[in-house]
């Protein structure tokens, strides 16, 4: 079964700033029907303008992963790390038992434009880790790369969760089939472009849970980026 969320239906929120978009119950928007999906808890479509963002806050028990699509984003949390994050970056912050961050357009003049997502680890009360990852975009261009696994295999950052994150860039005439083991599950989400998933088409923004199909077959794309979660 294929249940298609698309972009319109999300929960929205524009503080000026900020614009954001959620996938997931998130803050001033409660939706008792997406409240996640197996260990997926949160994915906001985040876009903060030039010289604003998140002051200093706290996080734990969860797993946030930051994947950048245009922009730069000033990073720095009690943990010691500090960092810019640019396209084709994937950052991973275990909270864990407490850490507190914050996170600034590094940008004095652009917006900067990622997707956040929180997933929801294996057990409570892990120690705060940090990891950061740069991939190429050829690496990503015509297929799925892993980028998130636990257990940080082919280069992937590591998540704390039985969570595989895979990130590609299809266009034209790309052809990916991706298998799904039995009692799996699966969560596209379109950050750009246009792509048919199984014959239906997912927009810029739009998502899509899978539930019982035995692969992904993604066709027919024209300049997408996306993101599948392979999830227990």
């Amino acid at each position: 079964m294929i249940e298609i969320r698309q972009s319109a239906t999300r929960g929205h929120a524009n503080h000026g700033w900020l614009d954001s978009h959620h996938t997931f119950s998130f803050a001033d928007y409660h939706d008792p029907a997406h409240m996640g999906f197996s260990h997926l808890r949160v994915i906001n479509e985040d876009r903060v303008n030039p010289g604003t963002g998140f002051p200093t806050h706290g996080h734990r028990d969860m797993e946030i992963i930051t994947y950048l699509l245009e922009g730069s984003l000033e990073h720095k949390d009690s943990m010691g790390n500090g960092s810019v994050i640019r396209p084709g970056d994937v950052q991973r912050m275990s909270a864990g038992t407490g850490v507190r961050h914050s996170e600034y357009n590094a940008s004095s003049d652009e917006i900067v434009h990622f997707l956040q997502i929180w997933i929801v680890p294996r057990e409570s009360g892990l120690s705060p880790s940090y990891e950061q990852r740069h991939f190429d975009p050829q690496e990503l261009t015509g297929r799925l790369r892993l980028v998130a696994s636990s257990d940080g295999r082919d280069g992937s950052v590591i998540v704390h969760q039985d969570v595989s994150l895979y990130a590609g860039r299809l266009d034209g005439n790309d052809h990916v089939r991706y298998p799904l083991a039995p009692l799996r599950r699966a969560y596209v989400q379109v950050a750009r472009g246009t792509v048919f998933l199984d014959g239906r088409t997912l927009a810029a923004g739009d998502g899509a849970q899978i539930t019982g199909e035995p692969e992904l077959r993604l066709d027919a794309a024209q300049g997408a980026e996306l993101l599948v979660f392979d999830l227990a």
